[in-house]
C-alpha cells in the first residue's frame, strides 16, 4: 500500500494488544511507514482519536482492536471534515468478524504483512438514524430527516442487528470479555434468552426516488440489516451482499416456534451453525424499520443506545411512556455508496466485491516483487559468485539468528520483501522481535556459500532460521544486506 503516514489506534483490552504491539511496528515501520500510536484511555476516546488523525492528514488510520474498534474508528473518519485517510485494521478482539471477512488473520503480525500489501478500495457504509418515534395507538408521524447520535455512531460497515443479538450485547460484560473472550458472550445468552419474545415489525423501502411502501409486517425474533456478509463468524445470513453495489441486504427472522427460532439465532450468534430457520430477505438502498422501543439495537456488534438518537423531548416522552413496549421507534437504514477507503489485502479474491478481486471492477495482477529466477535484475549481479567459506563462517558466528514468523511483499517498494521474526538478545537471553527488510541490494546465500534468487526469501516458511547481516534500528527494522538461508 502506497503510504507515508499512519495513525496506530489501539484498544488495549487488558494489555493482550500492547503485548505484540513493538512487532506491529516492526513490520509497519520495515514498509518505510512513519506510525504513530495512540492508546484508547476512555469511551467515545477512539472516535476522536481517529477523527482528529483524518482532519490532521494521516494516509492510515488503524485500528488494533475488534469490530466495535474498527466501528468507531470508522465513524470518526467520517466525521472529519476531510475523508481522504484509509481506514484499516490489525485485529486484536473477541470475534473479529471484518478481519476473517477479508482474510486477515487472527495473529497480528501476519496480519500486519498483509496490510502493507494491501489497496485501499472504496466500500458502501450503512447509515442509521430515527426517523419517528410514535406511540402504538397514534398514527405515524411523517418521515423527516434522520438525527445524527450524539454518541457519534450512525455509520456501520459489517451489520446493523435489532432483537436477540443486540439484547445479548447489551448484557455483555466488557471487562469479562476481554478476560473469557467469546465464553463471556455466551454467558450473556443464557441470562437473556428467558426475557426474549416476538415483536411486532413493519419494513419499508423505496426504490430509484419512489415513494416509500410497506414490503413486510408481522412478528419477528430478529433483523440483519447487512453491508457485508458474515454474521459472527461462521453464519453469512446476508449471504448475497456486496459492499460495493451501493445496497443493504436485510433478513429477518420470522416468529416460527419460540424456542426452536431463538436456537437457530443464538446459534449463529455463538458461531456454531447458520440459521435456517423461516426467513425473509430483501435489498435496497432505503428501509424504514418499526420496532418497539424495547426492541435493542446493535452496529458491527455493539450495543448502542437509543436515546442517543433522540432530543430531548423524545427522550423525556420515552422515558415517562407506561412500557417500551408501547412506544414504536422507526429507525431509518440508508446505504452510502463508495463512502470510505478500506484497506484490503490484495491477495483476497472473495466474493464482497460485485465487479470481482479488483478494485474499480479491474483485477489485480499479483507477482511478488521478489518472483524471479537468479538471472534477474536484482541481488543476483556479478558479484554473486560463490562466498567463500570464511565469510560465510564469520556471518554465521556473528550474524543476527532470525526465527522466521512470516513473510510478506511490499508492492510500492519494487524488489522489496519483509520477514517478521524474533531475535535472541545476548545479553539477557530475552526474545525481540525484528522486521528484515530484504530488497534488490540484499545477498542471499546458502549455509555453504552458494547464490540465491530473490525468491527464496519470499518462499521462506514459519519456524525456519536465517542469518542477517545488517544494523538494527529503534523500531527492530534490520536492513539486510546479506542473507544466509537454511543456516
Amino acid at each position: 500500500m502506497k503510504a507515508k503516514s499512519a495513525l496506530l489506534i489501539i484498544n488495549p483490552r487488558r494489555g493482550k494488544n500492547v503485548a505484540r504491539l513493538t512487532d506491529v511496528l516492526a513490520v509497519l515501520s520495515a514498509a518505510g511507514w512513519k506510525t504513530d500510536t495512540a492508546l484508547k484511555e476512555f469511551r467515545g476516546h477512539t472516535m476522536a482519536l481517529a477523527k482528529a488523525a483524518a482532519e490532521t492528514g494521516y494516509d492510515l488510520v488503524l485500528g488494533y482492536g475488534g469490530d466495535g474498534t474498527l466501528n468507531q474508528v470508522v465513524n470518526g473518519v467520517m466525521a472529519a471534515e476531510r475523508r481522504r485517510s484509509i481506514v484499516g485494521l490489525v485485529p486484536g478482539g473477541t470475534a473479529n468478524v471484518w478481519a476473517h471477512e477479508i482474510g486477515l488473520p487472527d495473529d497480528p503480525v501476519k496480519a500486519a504483512l498483509l496490510l502493507v500489501d494491501s489497496d485501499g478500495r472504496k466500500v458502501d457504509l450503512g447509515h442509521v438514524g430515527v426517523d419517528g418515534v410514535r406511540t402504538r395507538s397514534t398514527a405515524a408521524a411523517p418521515p423527516r430527516k434522520s438525527r445524527p447520535p450524539s454518541g457519534g455512531r450512525p455509520h456501520f460497515l459489517l451489520m446493523a442487528g435489532l432483537g436477540i443479538d443486540a439484547a445479548v450485547m447489551r448484557r455483555v460484560s466488557t471487562p469479562l470479555k476481554e478476560r473469557i473472550g467469546e465464553a463471556a458472550v455466551a454467558l450473556a445468552a443464557v441470562k437473556e434468552l428467558p426475557s426474549q419474545h416476538a415483536f411486532p415489525l413493519e419494513i419499508a423501502s423505496s426504490v430509484a426516488d419512489r415513494e416509500r411502501a410497506v414490503v413486510w409486517k408481522g412478528e419477528a425474533l430478529q433483523v440483519v440489516v447487512g453491508n457485508s456478509r458474515r454474521y459472527g463468524n461462521i453464519a453469512e445470513m446476508t449471504r448475497d451482499a456486496y459492499i460495493d453495489d451501493g445496497l443493504l441486504d436485510v433478513c429477518i427472522i420470522t416468529a416460527g416456534h419460540p424456542l426452536s427460532t431463538m436456537q437457530q439465532v443464538l446459534s449463529a450468534l455463538l458461531q456454531r451453525e447458520p440459521v435456517h430457520g423461516r426467513s425473509e430477505y430483501f435489498r435496497g438502498a432505503h428501509f424504514w424499520i418499526s420496532v418497539p422501543a424495547s426492541v435493542a439495537l446493535q452496529l458491527d456488534g455493539s450495543h448502542v443506545e437509543l436515546e442517543d438518537y433522540l432530543g430531548q423531548p423524545l427522550r423525556a416522552a420515552l422515558r415517562t411512556a407506561e412500557s417500551p413496549d408501547a412506544v414504536m421507534v422507526t429507525y431509518r437504514f440508508d446505504a452510502m455508496p463508495r463512502a470510505l477507503r478500506v484497506a484490503i489485502p490484495r491477495p483476497y479474491d472473495g466474493p464482497l466485491f460485485e465487479g470481482g478481486p479488483g478494485n474499480e471492477g479491474e483485477a489485480i495482477t499479483r507477482k511478488d516483487p521478489l518472483d524471479q529466477d537468479a538471472s534477474g535484475a536484482g541481488s543476483q549481479g556479478s558479484e554473486d559468485a560463490q562466498h567463500p567459506p570464511e565469510q560465510i563462517g564469520a556471518l554465521l558466528e556473528q550474524g543476527r539468528k532470525v526465527t522466521v514468523l512470516a513473510v510478506g511483499s511490499n508492492p510500492e517498494r519494487k524488489g522489496t520483501c519483509i520477514v517478521a521474526g524474533t531475535i535472541i538478545d545476548q545479553q539477557t537471553g530475552e526474545s525481540k522481535p525484528v522486521a528484515v527488510r530484504i530488497d534488490r541490494d540484499t545477498r542471499l546465500v546458502t549455509p555453504e556459500g552458494a547464490p540465491l534468487p530473490p525468491a527464496a526469501a519470499a518462499r521462506l516458511s514459519e519456524g525456519s532460521v536465517i542469518v542477517v547481516e545488517g544494523k538494527r534500528s529503534k523500531r527492530g527494522v534490520v536492513r539486510a544486506k546479506r542473507v544466509v538461508v537454511g543456516a
